[in-house]
């Protein structure tokens, strides 16, 4: 399987806040409109997906922002059949930072993801909404 025929574009960008209302703010100034807002159950971090045309921003409140440049968590991929992509993920030989496929109960109907590190320490993660 290739796996550039799993990837159907961009999800979105993570982004760690220390002050969500702050970073909320700027990007409604900006022309981002909130989309979703939830409570991470895992962690109990106050999570904000907004959206402008395509492009989506995850923002969440975990108080450890580095502020600095840089500072973008991971970049998000939108995909279809995870399960079988994460399977033949570890057998590529990327770095896994996920032993198995992680779900939350984001959206309608929740998400499925995992995520691999990049050649500069840079997270990808690999995303499915679940539509049932």
């Amino acid at each position: 399987m290739e796996i550039k025929t799993k990837i159907t574009g961009v999800q979105h960008a993570g982004i760690p806040t220390n002050d969500i209302g702050k970073s909320m703010q700027f990007y409604r100034g900006l022309g981002f409109e909130p989309v979703w807002q939830t409570v991470n159950p895992d962690n109990g971090e106050a999570v904000a997906f907004l959206q402008l045309g395509n492009l989506v921003m995850e923002i969440y409140e975990n108080r450890q922002a580095v502020g600095k440049p840089g500072a973008i968590d991971h970049i998000a991929l939108n995909v279809t059949g995870i399960d079988l992509l994460f399977e033949n993920m570890k057998d590529t030989g990327h770095k896994m930072l996920d032993d198995k496929v992680q779900y939350l109960p984001f959206w309608a109907h929740g998400v499925k993801f995992f995520t691999i590190l990049g050649p500069n320490e840079e997270k990808i993660e690999f995303c499915e909404k679940l539509t049932e």
